[in-house]
């Protein structure tokens, strides 16, 4: 009950532009302690790609995700798309993993999905050339169909450098995952970040987390190497047993959690012969996921107000 309300509650801030402009005041500041940085590398692509060198000298994987959501013109789109493309470029000079996810909305799809199915088009034409792996990211329930839709538009022209993410907290999703099991795609599985309405959505974490197991289950039998996306243990030991009672080889899947989340458990994994990958979110447009971070797990509230009283303390000295 607390992770929903929490949830509820920062959904609605993420959608603030009051606290969106005051928090980019400081909130990514590269010294003095921005609050942001545990969960966001930066807001360039070369500090996204400083930090995904750091993540992969630990013999961790790397995706980076150039954060935006929802533009609002054909212009914001085009200009989003065309940036996508100088993030590919800048990513593949520098030598780290050529692996990216990135979100529709991005690119146009609430103002005509034609011309954001044109957009992505661009992105992985670009995405080939340079062997890229992209994932299309999950947005809230009203957009599930349609990402479904324009993933299966992408795969049937002969694109296979795409994968696509699902939510265990949609009553829908189990349906989904053995419709792309059957297309042969890559999935990501997450339980899900957005506050659902309960005629589409499980309200009980129990729900989700059973939920999570059977598409799990679903994934790993029959999908094309799937992601574990999750820091929670028990569900990351049900996915190891899950594999090995079936035989599943820890190469055929990799599990996926999110920068400046669980790093030890990073560590553990890898040590004991896991694949492990890092979501590394870079970007000017970091608050609503940043907000999304702290609806999913209520005790990072208290990291970032730890971080915002110490930021006042140093304004008050320095006054």
């Amino acid at each position: 009950m607390l992770q929903a309300v929490s949830k509820a509650f920062f959904s609605v801030l993420a959608d603030s532009k009051g606290l969106k402009s005051l928090a980019s005041r400081y909130g990514m500041r590269a010294h003095g302690g921005g609050f942001a940085r545990r969960f966001i590398a930066g807001e360039t692509v070369e500090e996204a790609i400083e930090a995904a060198r750091a993540i992969e000298r630990d013999r961790l994987m790397v995706t980076l995700d150039f954060l935006g959501e929802s533009v609002a013109t054909m212009a914001e789109a085009d200009a989003a798309t065309r940036a996508y493309l100088g993030v590919l470029d800048t990513i593949a000079a520098s030598g780290v993993e050529r692996n990216i996810s990135l979100k529709l909305t991005q690119l146009g799809l609430t103002i005509d999905r034609a011309t954001c199915v044109d957009n992505l088009r661009r992105i992985l034409d670009a995405g080939q050339a340079k062997d890229f792996f992209v994932r299309i990211d999950m947005e809230n329930s009203p957009f599930t169909e349609v990402t479904l839709g324009v993933f299966e538009t992408m795969w049937q022209q002969g694109y296979r450098n795409v994968g696509v993410v699902l939510q265990s907290c949609l009553g829908r999703s189990e349906a989904d995952a053995a419709r792309m099991n059957a297309l042969g795609a890559r999935v990501r599985l997450v339980k899900g970040a957005y506050k659902e309405p309960k005629d589409v959505a499980y309200q009980s974490m129990a729900e989700v987390d059973a939920a999570y197991l059977r598409i799990m289950r679903i994934l790993l039998a029959g999908g094309t190497y799937p992601a574990i996306a999750t820091h929670d243990p028990a569900m990351i030991d049900a996915t190891r047993a899950f594999a090995a009672e079936r035989g599943v080889d820890p190469s055929s899947y990799e599990f996926q959690m999110l920068y400046g989340i669980r790093r030890d458990l990073q560590a553990s994994l890898v040590r004991e012969g896991y694949r492990v990958r890092v979501y590394v979110p870079f970007g000017r447009e970091w608050f609503p996921y940043f907000m999304r971070r702290l609806g999913e797990r209520p005790a990072n509230i208290g990291f970032v107000i730890n971080g915002l009283l110490r930021e006042q303390r140093t304004r008050a000295a320095a006054t």
